[in-house]
């Protein structure tokens, strides 16, 4: 069965085409009518000033967009430099952005159809309605271009990070029930059944963007089946990609009703999807720990956001892949990424590509001796793991026992503390004394 890629979502260009288009209906009908229901309803500004005013704001509203818009795909462009360039995409496709571009235009193209009312037939009259809506989009647009420049300061590195971080922290307390929870469990039964039907996707690849579970349950218990959902959420799917298995016995299930409760998209999305939120931090952490940037502090601010979303995937259940429907039945089962997968997705490309540098090995062991002393023991095998890990690192990079000793002291702004360098010191004190009497001696 094929499974075809179909985009549901709204393209950008429709936001401010629809803008225009309703502009141009406001700006030709409301006059009319205006005139045939409301003739006594003028303004007082003359006819002069007010062709003055209507081609002032005409001319400036659509320049206004030109300098705007180019200087901030410019900052776009700029800042995919430093931060991945899948994050900027998802800035710049923020529907601020298209609304913003819809007011400016609507602005410009009304004042334009209403300039064509003003003095209408030389009955010398300014319709009183064509002033009170250009000032009311002039006001509308000044609110939009102050929200679009807040929208363009997301681009600061501080806010960029919350911002990421904020996305994984919404799908984690939605997606993942507290750590309380019992664990679900596969049963053999279902896993060892015979595969009933296969459904494949065929198209231009796409990415699984999101799966409606509760419509997925239902359907195995309506067909009395069980569903396993071969891919992940967040996987590619390209020429004839397994997405999922109907298991049990039966007549097979339509493949529409299949697709319909899976989203495909041409991006991965942050739904259901919390892997994705740390990919993004990772891919900025190790830009920012690239030769040619060399930008360590962002790295550890970087691993600040990591380290807090770990401790909240710590103390959730993670083990969330099989569903029942409401008699108990198991009906869905789908793949999850387990705490050690988290974990190697957090750290491991961040220490390889940081592991020549004494602040960000400070701040990984800083990071992984907290979630030691925060989260519940089945969390810790894991982390012990990765602790050792990381002291292997640092042992294999500074083969200087002062820098090794430097990169051993965990510090959550990775600045290191001078103490134990000034311990350790001291404890030498006495064999640099020793060595100079000896040499004293020889000569």
């Amino acid at each position: 069965m094929a499974l075809n890629f179909r985009n549901s979502h709204v393209t950008a260009w429709r936001i401010p085409l629809s803008y225009a288009a309703g502009a141009l209906i406001v700006g030709f009908t409301v006059p009319r009518l205006a005139y045939s229901i409301l003739p006594g309803y003028v303004s007082s500004v003359s006819v002069n000033a007010a062709i003055g005013i209507y081609s002032a704001v005409a001319s400036g509203m659509i320049a206004l967009t030109g300098i705007v818009f180019s200087l901030t795909f410019v900052m776009v462009q700029f800042s995919a430099t430093a931060y991945s360039p899948r994050l900027v995409l998802w800035m710049a496709r923020d529907p601020v952005v298209s609304h913003s571009m819809g007011v400016f235009t609507a602005t410009f193209l009304y004042a334009i159809a209403a300039l064509a009312w003003v003095d209408r037939a030389g009955s010398g009259r300014v319709p009183l309605s064509g002033t009170l809506i250009l000032t009311a989009l002039l006001i509308v647009s000044v609110i939009m271009f102050i929200i679009l420049i807040q929208r363009v300061g997301m681009l600061q590195v501080n806010r960029m990070l919350t911002f990421t971080a904020d996305q994984g922290r919404e799908i984690i307390e939605t997606l993942y029930p507290p750590l309380d929870t019992p664990p679900s469990h596969v049963s053999a039964e279902i896993t060892g059944s015979s595969c009933l039907q296969t459904l494949l996707h065929h198209g231009r690849p796409s990415f699984i963007q999101e799966v409606d579970i509760s419509a997925l349950v239902e359907i195995a218990r309506r067909n009395g089946c069980a569903i396993e959902f071969v891919a992940s959420v967040g996987d590619a799917a390209l020429e004839a990609t397994p997405i999922l298995r109907v298991l049990g016995v039966g007549t097979p299930v339509r493949d529409d009703t299949l697709k319909s409760a899976i989203k495909l998209g041409g991006e991965r999305t942050f739904n259901q999807d919390p892997k994705y939120a740390i990919r993004l931090l990772v891919d900025i952490a190790i830009k920012a720990l690239s030769p040619a940037i060399n930008d360590p502090t962002t790295a550890v601010q970087t691993l600040d956001q990591i380290e807090d979303l770990l401790i909240r995937l710590g103390r959730r259940r993670l083990e969330i892949g099989s569903f029942c429907d409401a008699a108990g039945n198991l009906r869905l089962l789908m793949s999850f990424p387990t705490w050690e997968d988290f974990l190697r997705l957090a750290l491991d490309e961040i220490r390889f590509y940081g592991s020549a540098s004494i602040q960000v090995m400070r701040r990984m062991k800083a990071l992984v001796s907290e979630l030691i002393s925060i989260l519940p023991e089945e969390r810790h095998p894991a982390l012990r793991h990765w602790q050792a890990r990381l002291q292997a690192t640092v042992e294999h990079s500074f083969p200087d026992r002062l820098d090794r000793l430097d990169a051993s002291d965990e510090d959550r702004q990775g600045l290191g503390s001078t103490q134990r360098k000034r311990e350790y010191l001291e404890s030498l004190e006495p064999q640099l004394a020793r060595r100079n009497a000896s040499n004293g001696d020889s000569r």
